[in-house]
């Protein structure tokens, strides 16, 4: 059964970071890109950032610049999102999700269940 699991949420200040990690059960990351996106209540959801299988492409969406880094280890089988000086606004369930194909190309196949991230003083 596939299955992705994100880890790595919970309470942080203002200010603060976060690192999420994307693992998965019952396949491998490395030929897949893989893409991180969140959805706060009673909004849409909206995608972060996106590396691609090799790691040499990366791409963010919607974010300051900086604020958040993708990363992926393949030996390990996990894909990272860093995330730095968050803000309440960033307060959100964050997904990971596998594309259909090597490349960001927005085709997403499997989805995570999410990890809660909350950003309050």
């Amino acid at each position: 059964q596939v299955q992705l699991v994100e880890s790595g949420g919970g309470l942080v200040q203002p200010g603060g970071s976060l690192t999420l990690s994307c693992t998965t059960s019952g396949f491998f990351l490395e030929p897949y890109a893989v893409a991180w996106s969140r959805q706060a209540p009673g909004k849409e959801r909206e995608d972060i950032a996106c590396i691609s299988s090799s790691g040499d492409s990366r791409y963010y969406q919607g974010s300051e610049k900086g604020q958040f880094t993708i990363s992926r280890d393949n030996l390990k089988n996990t894909v990272a999102l860093q995330m730095n000086n968050l803000k309440v606004e960033d307060t959100a369930v964050y997904y990971c999700a596998t594309e259909d194909s090597r490349w960001c190309i927005g085709d997403y196949d499997y989805w995570g269940q999410g990890t809660q991230v909350t950003v309050s003083s």
